[in-house]
């Protein structure tokens, strides 16, 4: 049956008669129906990828791509008066994540069914996600984000368990989102939630109360954690997901004739970060629940779990109080204390246990011991964990450490986002990229062409004017779509350094002001949310919306220079953002950024990488070369020197350099106290002098240059057309296809 059939049984009227509402709920219908035939059971093993987070953002558009039918309902809705982007702005993004982590999840879930793998995700299915950012009087307001609606996505199993915790039992109920791959395979994302939720607990705002865990359990993603409250409701979630999801996975494999002794030959669990790492002890419990030897289970678990490393950051590496686990799962404490005893009597070094002299369990080194594989998301990532951060563990298991660089899946981040580009692509080097990404380079052939470089500067500019109406419509905000576009979105975090980019901001208004006007207008956009209970990265958007305030007012300033902070970043935004960049904006602290997935997904749409050499922007500069790339900045080994002495001092450089001093006062300045608050505006002024822990002062002379020159080789057209072309020609390693085929090869093995 046709889906135009389908759709009109389904909605009871014709496709015109129908209002976009209908359409887009008669559409949901139609396919899952669709998927549903698409599910398989085949393969006698099942990765099982369990995640905190899954930021899968809408989910019309990317189905109907991937079951091959985007076009012909596109085509059947304009026959008939409709217009498919406002059925898809009916849909309300999911609130399953918050950044990057989130990303990679959802697009290897989407690589995974593509692949056609026997593989699910694992997470939990919040009611209010991270939070709704509203800015206020130019500050961060964080709001509830409910998205659940009667008619969605999730189908309610009958699958529940109950769940132990100290002193109480929540039911539990699983909850099913479709993962259809490009034309191939339905997986699923099962999202665990409780029977007992009490949406109610919130009022405005996103306070509630921390205590009341029978009601309050999947209401947020990372609830506050600034007082113990918060750090145990943290641990509750963690234990919750995956004690859930160790049950699924054991009937699952039961159900296919496992004995339990041969788990490993069934499933194995990639264990995103260290949220899940309670995985391990649950599944050693309920393996020796069943009868089997601890020393056993030990051995079966450390053959089915394997974990991915995020983060350089130790802070990010998650410890938790023996106290909170004693209180929240003292079940599982007899267990991480035989786990840490088992490390203790094979190594004497102290910084290998799982339990330290301050009795707080770590996360990452029960993952390192008791799985079986370890991987870093970038080279660079990799080589300094193997180097630095987790030598003392690679000396001990070098076999366990492998790299898989991350990567995104194109029919999202360039079929859907960017049609025009995606349709010149089809027109110019044929569709084979869709599924082997690495024939984007059958585009380098072009790069001599003057007619493929003006059309690729003719896309771009329709979607600068299509961004430019959004912001327009949404904001309210004016900005030229002939200006530059440098874009910086993602987590607000130091160590991303967008309070860099802001202090840039402030040297090109200054330098305005005197008169220094640039031969083609700038408008630099930020889009990032800041965790609550992060004080200074809230300070830091803070400064943003004042410096946004004043220059966009300053009749003198605003016609060569603007600045947008953009409200409730989110993957739908995003969606909007990254086709119409012109310069993206990489500029964290060389060796903290793991990866990075934005600056993959700004190089496929044609955007060039002004960045450090960190992350994945290391394997970015090598197959763009540096002509095609902006890099600035110390390298990772001197800035790891500079943290190993202590010897970085902010004072110096701003005491040093006149540049660095101007715009680091301007921040504490009559103009900017006049719209801001002095309290946030002196706290982060301060921390840029006393502290600035990741090094802002340090790179931003060379970051200002580099500025300079990436500014003045955009008014070569012609020249800057065949960069972006190279840029998106090399995208190709970069799919997340090529990385979960590695993660397969290296680490699951399915086949």
């Amino acid at each position: 049956m046709k889906v135009k059939e389908l759709l009109e049984k389904q909605c009871g009227k014709t496709v015109a008669q129908c209002s976009n509402e209908e359409l887009y709920y008669g559409l949901l219908a139609v396919v899952k129906e669709l998927a549903k035939e698409k599910e398989s059971n085949a393969g006698k093993k099942k990765i099982y990828y369990i995640s905190a987070e899954f930021l899968i953002g809408k989910l019309l558009s990317n189905n109907l791509i991937n079951l091959g039918i985007y076009d012909e309902v596109a085509e059947l809705f304009a026959e008939n008066g409709k217009d498919i982007n406002l059925i898809e702005q009916v849909e309300p993004e999911p609130s399953l994540g918050n950044g990057g982590l989130g990303r990679l999840a959802a697009c290897f879930l989407d690589s995974m069914a593509t692949l056609g793998l026997n593989g699910d995700g694992i997470g939990l299915n919040y009611h209010f996600g991270l939070f709704l950012q509203k800015f206020e009087d130019r500050l961060q307001k964080e709001n509830k984000n409910p998205w659940i609606e009667e008619q969605s996505w999730l189908t309610k199993t009958d699958v529940t368990y109950p769940v132990q915790f100290g002193g109480f039992t929540v039911q539990s109920r699983m909850y099913d989102l479709d993962v259809t791959g490009f034309e191939n395979r339905t997986n699923k994302l099962h999202l665990f939630d409780i029977e007992t939720i009490d949406e109610s607990l919130v009022g405005d705002g996103i306070d509630f109360d921390k205590e009341d865990i029978k009601k309050n359990l999947t209401l947020f993603l990372y609830p506050d954690d600034s007082d113990d409250a918060g750090r145990l409701l943290r641990v509750y979630q963690q234990y919750f997901m995956v004690s859930n999801g160790a049950r699924l996975i054991l009937a699952e494999a039961e159900a296919k004739g496992c004995n339990l002794h041969d788990l490993a030959d069934y499933a194995t669990i990639q264990i995103n970060d260290t949220h899940p790492s309670m995985v391990i002890p649950e599944l050693i419990r309920l393996l020796m629940e069943r009868g089997i030897r601890m020393d056993e289970a030990i051995e079966i678990v450390s053959k089915t779990c394997a974990y991915t490393n995020h983060t350089i950051l130790a802070e990010a590496l998650e410890k938790w109080p023996m106290d909170y686990l004693n209180k929240a799962v003292p079940q599982l404490m007899p267990i991480i204390r035989e786990l840490d005893t088992r490390v203790k009597e094979k190594f004497s070094d102290k910084s290998v246990a799982i339990i330290d002299d301050e009795n707080r369990v770590h996360m990452a080194h029960m993952d390192i011991h008791y799985g079986y594989s370890v991987n870093g998301v970038a080279y660079l990532h990799t080589e300094i964990l193997k180097k630095n951060e987790l030598n003392n563990f690679y000396k001990i298991y070098p076999e366990k450490f492998n790299n898989k660089t991350n990567g995104i899946t194109f029919r999202r981040w360039l079929m859907h986002c960017n049609k025009g580009l995606s349709h010149y692509l089809d027109d110019t080097i044929g569709t084979s990229w869709h599924k082997n990404a690495d024939d984007l380079e059958k585009l380098l052939a072009f790069k001599d062409d003057d007619a493929v470089l003006n059309k690729l500067l003719e896309i771009k500019n329709d979607n600068k004017k299509a961004l430019a109406a959004y912001l327009k419509e949404t904001q309210g905000l004016d900005i030229d779509p002939n200006s530059i576009f440098d874009i910086q979105i993602k987590r607000l975090h130091e160590y991303k350094r967008q309070q860099m980019n802001a202090l840039y901001v402030i040297h090109k208004y200054l330098d305005i002001k005197k008169g220094n006007k640039p031969s083609t207008p700038i408008t630099v956009i930020f889009g990032a949310k800041a965790a609550p209970a992060y004080i200074i990265a809230k300070d830091i958007i803070h400064l943003i919306l004042c410096l946004q305030e004043v220059i966009n007012n300053d009749p003198e300033v605003s016609p060569y220079l603007k600045v947008v902070m953009v409200e409730n970043y989110n993957v739908t935004k995003a969606e909007k953002l990254i086709p119409a960049c012109d310069i993206s904006e990489q500029i964290s602290l060389a060796s903290k950024e793991a990866s990075g997935t934005g600056n993959m997904k700004f190089m496929l749409n044609g955007a060039l990488t002004l960045g450090t050499m960190d992350g994945a922007n290391v394997e970015i500069a090598d197959l763009v070369g540096e002509d095609n790339i902006y890099i600035f900045g110390e390298s990772s080994d001197t800035v790891i020197e500079h943290y190993e002495k202590a010897d970085y001092v902010s004072k110096k450089f701003y005491e040093e350099d006149e540049d660095i001093k101007e715009a680091v006062d301007f921040i504490v300045s009559d103009t900017l106290l006049k719209v801001g608050h002095k309290e946030n505006l002196e706290r982060l002024y301060n921390e840029l002098l006393n502290k600035d822990w990741f090094m802002t002062l340090l790179d931003y002379k060379s970051y200002a240059a580099k500025k300079e020159e990436i500014y003045k080789d955009y008014e070569d057209r012609k020249t800057w057309a065949k960069k972006m072309l190279v840029n998106t020609a090399k995208a190709g390693f970069f799919s997340s296809d090529r990385t979960i085929a590695e993660y397969d090869k290296d680490i699951w093995k399915l086949n």
